[in-house]
């Protein structure tokens, strides 16, 4: 049988978030929490994203937890299989194997008004919580498109995410679906193996040089002696990136010089007239996450590949079928279509306060107030919630900023005291999210001229904020109170017919 637990805190999900989360709550004198992993092991998107060339787009120093420097990463910007490495090595260091409950699946979490609890059904065990950490990831579901006649392709089929490295992609006909930031790193790292590659391209990124070398010897040994240099090294890679958001958030028009140096990144690779043109992009530089890669020109620039500028239509039999008409015989496909980003699967999993689930509640559109907390669900929290993505820099950056939210909101409840709940304000989700997209519409993300996958089908951008990750740090630094109800669980009312014993006796002697 299942065991039941009851726990102060439970977090949902073992990568960057919900680690940095379990680490924060141990900071905090906070030990009675476990960590619920649908996988068999920590590491979040950098443990499913195994596929060949796999690595970040963010300078390790600076995509890693500030209070917990690796000054032994290889090069500037590590490999998936570092990067995994570095999460085991927070989670030992940090002590949070105890807290772990690998293989426990989120089914169902709801709300008990009376207890004011979530009751949390797992695939191995049932749990009870005052308070829930939702940090499942917006790239944690992968999303394969609805393709007539893909379920009778007789080759093999798989997305990015869930790589089958038991499939010998060697003197293979392969089409590539997609061409976002997974697909420019798997076809420079497939194209030299594979007998045919061919890459269907709805859209074309801006794909600017990687500036990528190995970290030296005498650099690593220094920033071991002298913590204080990684330090120095993580100030200046966030300086930077801090100094560009201006042109991402409030002057797009400036972007035309990197456009420049983008266009001639392709030119320098691609002597095609016809092949260049398919992939230079149409809409402003930054309107679509600008993808880094020294390869990914040079290799499509190769006899064996050739560039679908349309997106996959059908599937017949072995022959794959682009929107223009396109006619390819291939043995296998790969999808590198993304992820659920704007339509979090989870969301269907969660009842509030009101019975209703949290995608209900977010049917028209997610809104949290500061990407944390929603309307109708009391003591649940969102890490990397709705509009706290980046175009620009490392998404570690926010998810501290929101642990600093969460840890102020534990200690508000403490400060409470008692059998307490906080519920966000409608009016306060509201307000905020209207200074939020009212940032939004001067944005290159929204005035670039694209459609890109930060966009919701209401064709809102619910993923990026819309600043500085300064100003949401000051934004996130505490809970005001005035923006949150208490919810206090409900007195019992005694039944009339609870007499004693001797009243019904003298009540009956009369």
């Amino acid at each position: 049988m299942a065991k039941h637990e009851q726990v102060r805190v439970a977090v949902i999900g073992s990568g960057f978030g919900g680690l940095g989360a379990a680490v924060r709550l141990r900071r905090e004198g906070i030990t009675d929490f476990v960590v619920l992993e649908r996988a068999g092991s920590v590491g979040g998107t950098w443990r499913d994203n195994s596929y060949p060339g796999c690595a970040c787009d963010v300078p390790s120093h600076l995509y890693s937890f500030s209070f917990a420097p690796n000054p032994d990463w290889p090069r500037t910007f590590s490999g998936q299989r570092h990067i995994r490495a570095y999460l085991e090595h927070v989670t030992d260091t940090f002590g949070i194997r105890p807290h772990l409950r690998l293989n426990h699946e989120v089914v169902r979490m709801e709300w008990d008004a009376d207890a004011l609890r979530w009751e949390i059904e797992t695939s191995a065990g049932s749990f009870s919580a005052e308070v829930v950490v939702s940090a499942t990831g917006p790239l944690s579901d992968p999303k394969i498109p609805d393709v007539p006649g893909l379920a009778d392709f007789p080759g093999k089929v798989f997305h990015s995410a869930r790589w089958d490295h038991d499939y010998d992609l060697t003197g293979k006909r392969v089409a590539m679906i997609g061409t976002g930031a997974s697909a420019i790193q798997i076809v420079p790292a497939i194209q030299p193996k594979v007998g045919k590659l061919t890459l269907f391209q709805r859209t074309p990124p801006w794909v600017m040089p990687r500036m990528d070398r190995a970290i030296t010897g005498p650099e690593r040994w220094l920033h071991r002696a002298l913590p204080v240099t990684g330090t120095l090294r993580r100030a200046l890679l966030w300086g930077i990136r801090e100094l560009q958001v201006g042109a991402f958030t409030k002057h797009p028009g400036e972007l035309g010089i990197v456009e420049r140096l983008a266009k001639a990144n392709i030119a320098k690779s691609v002597k095609d007239p016809a092949l260049r043109a398919r992939l230079t992009p149409s809409y402003r530089i930054g309107c679509k996450r600008i993808l880094l890669s020294s390869t990914y020109y040079p290799a499509i620039a190769r006899p064996n590949v050739d560039v679908v500028a349309s997106g996959l239509r059908e599937v017949r039999g072995s022959t794959v079928v682009a929107a223009d008409g396109t006619e390819t015989e291939v043995d296998a496909i790969v999808f590198g279509t993304g992820f659920h980003v704007t339509d979090m699967p989870i969301a269907e999993r969660v009842f509030g306060a009101d019975g209703r689930t949290l995608a209900e509640s977010w049917k028209g559109g997610m809104e949290a107030l500061r990407g944390a907390t929603a309307v109708g669900f009391p003591n649940f929290m969102t890490v990397i919630g709705p509009n706290t993505g980046l175009g620009n820099s490392s998404m570690i950056l926010m998810i501290e900023s929101q642990l600093n939210y969460m840890a102020d909101y534990l200690r508000q409840l403490n400060v409470l005291g008692g059998r307490a709940a906080l519920a966000v304000r409608p009016s306060a989700v509201g307000a905020w999210n209207r200074k939020v997209q009212a940032r939004m519409e001067r944005t290159v993300w929204k005035a670039g001229g694209c459609d890109s996958w930060y966009l919701d089908a209401n064709g809102r951008n619910t993923t990026l904020w819309p600043g500085t990750t300064g100003e949401f740090r000051r934004e996130t630094r505490q809970v005001d109170l005035s923006e949150y109800e208490v919810v206090r669980a409900p007195k019992p009312v005694k039944p009339a017919a609870a007499k004693t014993r001797g009243t019904r006796a003298k009540e009956a002697a009369k």
